[in-house]
């Protein structure tokens, strides 16, 4: 029987369809399979501790951390989800919802040295020019520095603005970012308007950039009397963490028009006030000034959250979230944000750094959207402003009306009403004794305030979806450095170790939560990370070492268990490997992707974990720092040439530094046994020597850097020292220890 005009209206007029993963099945097959194996190695383990051993309770407690991860991993292999977004049947399904919801966007810095101004002013420009309606649309640009050097950049960015919106808008320009569409080589068109577009972009960039050189914003850039009012509100005294409320309204959309006549989508500055003797909770709480002067100032129904770094590579970014969170089949009430995935430009060919991380941004997202969603990545996401106050059946009010989701502005973005109210909710006190940071708003209490309060709403109960368009909607920038892509990961690690052992746990409050067993089991795969260096540590160092002393620590390989090590390794790796692929991965890619976990292991998060410990136990460690956005072109070339760069003399490269070195003499010492002796002399090291190959293998780049390279991204010839040094007591010791 046919469909009915009405229903058939109401299928063609579907916002996204759902399509499940097609390697769903072999995942649900292969999976109790693996767990025999597992459940059968800790058997073998747990009898072998009959006999006290150091080596046997040091690879159960490994094995046991393997296979706590491996369980987590599982969740997301169970019932992911790809789907996909029709925008072109937006129009009509919102028209029977009425007009589509505005948009405030937040966009973070916090210092123009290390985040340059003119980057953060074309991902702005790039949002700016949506292809959405721009009385609805309102960009926040938070300065936690409180720097003139970059409000001087806005106030530039809204001049070019009128320019630069209607140009992409007649010219249906898809790179919206003005630095990516000049600087591209696509055959754009060459005509008047685009050399006069391009010549004010660059007056603007070698303005912007003068300022910052010359650390000050000069009288001769100051353009009539309204922005020396602005500037002149800077003093000396100023600094970084003490200064006060400042918001700057740049562009009013009920007042202030592009060339063509069209309305210009609100532009608004804001500094929060800083203050030495207070607690500003980092980024979360630069958020969650933004959530309460936007709510006084527009209070937009969605939120979308960016880095600075991050820019618009779609024009039609919000008309896709629209899809999600406009349909009533989601079940608005419930949906909480829209995640898209993180996505990089200026990687290199192999991503050597594994910079793409295609499990945490892709695999993992669409296996979670099969349960209550994805997790917040902290950047690209589409926030329902509702979802910030309490669980979807309890709403949490906040201290004033004025500053909550039903809140209707009444005046415009410049009165003076609303900005004393505005700067009244930005001062640095304000939180104090209200809800905010602990039920409304970013969730305080973790570096990684993005995983935290996205863990924390779906425990309340909201739901999430992932986006994956096909053109990335968001690109932004990787570290081309191995320090700071190291450095950046140990603060990950801290803060991720902070909810996990908080009163919110993972595994024990996230299990028993509205987000249900497994969304709350699924988190612990992120929420427990850095204790992925214990078998990273133990499997790159003692067998090694065992191997180096003539001891066993596997079965021989005559012995039926010792089908078992190869099995279980085989198994994890091809599976990874197939779920790197399945997302648009090249194996090339996915082999430094595994040899970077292995760094990571040895690097980041042992370190991290250190660092959480002293935290714990209120030892002062190193502060919070921004990575750097500030690319130096030797180093970049460097990087494209696909090396590993070292440079400087950190503690945190040595242990990776010994793995390799000592992985290498065992390899050595097991291939001489063989040459000497034959397999039948060395059947009980099979499995040893055959690790330690596969380490040498992962260190090749180490090696490169310690003894052949002789640029300026080598290993430090003191650090090289010290990890032959080092290397040779550990070795010592693990002879004395073994002899016993």
């Amino acid at each position: 029987m046919e469909d009915d005009p009405t229903t058939r209206r109401r299928r063609s007029s579907a916002l996204h369809t759902a399509d499940r993963w097609p390697i769903t099945p072999f995942n649900r097959l292969f999976a109790p399979i693996y767990l025999l194996a597992v459940l059968a190695l800790l058997y073998r383990h747990v009898t072998n501790l009959l006999v006290p051993a150091t080596t046997t309770l040091a690879l159960l407690v490994a094995d046991l951390v393997l296979a706590f991860m491996w369980a987590t991993t599982q969740v997301f292999r169970m019932n992911p989800i790809r789907r996909r977004e029709a925008v072109e049947n937006l129009n009509d399904v919102v028209a029977e919802e009425g007009e589509l919801p505005g948009v405030d966007v937040f966009i973070c810095t916090a210092d123009p040295y290390k985040e340059p101004p003119l980057g953060v002013v074309n991902t702005a420009l790039s949002v700016m020019a949506y292809d959405y309606p721009r009385d609805r649309l309102a960009v926040y640009v938070s300065d936690d520095g409180g720097s003139a050097l970059t409000l001087f950049a806005f106030v530039e960015a809204a001049k070019f603005a009128a320019r630069w919106l209607p140009f992409c808008e007649r010219n249906r320009v898809v790179e919206r970012n003005p630095a990516v569409y000049f600087g591209s080589n696509r055959g754009h068109p060459v005509d008047g308007e685009v050399e006069e577009i391009k010549t004010m972009y660059e007056s603007m960039k070698h303005k912007v950039e003068h300022v910052v050189e010359a650390g000050k914003v000069d009288d001769q850039f100051i353009d009539g009397p309204k922005e020396q009012e602005a500037f002149g509100k800077w003093s000396d005294k100023f600094t970084k963490h003490n200064h006060p409320t400042f918001i700057q309204v740049l562009l009013d959309s009920k007042n202030d028009k592009d060339v063509d006549g069209h309305v210009m989508p609100n532009l608004i500055y804001v500094s929060r006030e800083k203050s030495s003797t207070s607690q500003h909770h980092f980024k979360a709480g630069a958020l969650n000034v933004l959530l309460r002067v936007s709510a006084t100032m527009t209070n937009q129904p969605i939120v979308l959250t960016l880095d600075c770094d991050m820019y618009s590579n779609d024009p039609a970014t919000p008309r896709r979230a629209m899809c999600y969170l406009c349909d009533p089949k989601l079940g608005p009430e419930n949906s909480a944000f829209v995640q898209f995935p993180q996505k990089y430009h200026g990687i290199n060919e192999n991503d050597i750094y594994a910079g793409e991380f295609q499990r945490l941004f892709q695999a993992m997202p669409m296996g979670a959207d099969g349960l209550c969603g994805p997790h917040h990545v902290g950047t690209g996401c589409f926030f329902r402003r509702r979802a910030f106050f309490g669980s979807p059946s309890s709403p949490v009010a906040p201290e004033i009306p004025e500053v909550g989701p039903d809140h209707v502005v009444g005046g415009s973005v410049r009165s003076g009403s609303v900005l004393e109210l505005a700067h009244r909710v930005a001062e640095c006190g304000y939180e104090n004794q209200t809800s905010w940071g602990s039920k409304i708003g970013y969730r305080y209490g973790s570096l990684v305030e993005d995983y935290y309060t996205g863990y924390r709403l779906h425990c309340e109960g909201w739901k999430s979806v992932f986006c994956c368009p096909q053109r990335p909607a968001f690109l932004g920038d990787a570290p081309i450095s191995l320090a700071d892509m190291l450095n950046q990961q140990k603060r990950w690690d801290i803060g991720l170790l902070e909810v996990a052992f908080s009163r919110f746990s993972t595994l024990t409050y996230g299990v028993r939560s509205s987000a249900g067993f497994l969304m709350g089991f699924g988190y612990c795969q992120n929420a427990f990370w850095p204790s992925w260096s214990i078998p990273v540590i133990v499997y790159s160092f003692l067998p090694q070492l065992a191997l180096l002393n003539g001891l066993h620590i596997f079965p021989k390989a005559t012995e039926p268990w010792f089908w078992l090590y190869p099995f279980l390794f085989l198994g994890a790796y091809a599976q990874d490997m197939l779920d790197f692929l399945l997302v648009g991965g090249t194996f090339q890619r996915w082999w430094n992707e595994q040899r970077i976990w292995t760094v990571r292991g040895l690097s980041c998060f042992l370190f991290g974990g250190f660092d959480f410990v002293l935290k714990s136990l209120g030892v002062s460690t190193k502060g919070f720092s921004l990575t750097s956005k500030v690319v130096d072109e030797e180093q970049r070339q460097r990087y494209e040439k696909g090396m590993f760069e070292f440079g400087v003399s950190s503690p945190i490269f040595l242990p990776m530094a010994m793995a390799a070195l000592i992985n290498l003499v065992s390899f050595g010492f097991g291939l001489g046994r063989v040459l000497t002796g034959g397999w039948w002399n060395v059947e009980g090291l099979v499995l040893q020597i055959v690790l330690s190959g596969f380490g040498v293998l992962n260190s090749v780049p180490i090696y490169e850097a310690m003894v052949v390279r002789r640029d300026p991204g080598k290993f430090p010839a003191r650090g090289s020292f010290a990890a032959v040094v080092v290397s040779v007591v550990l070795c010592s010791l693990a002879s004395v220890m073994f002899s016993f």
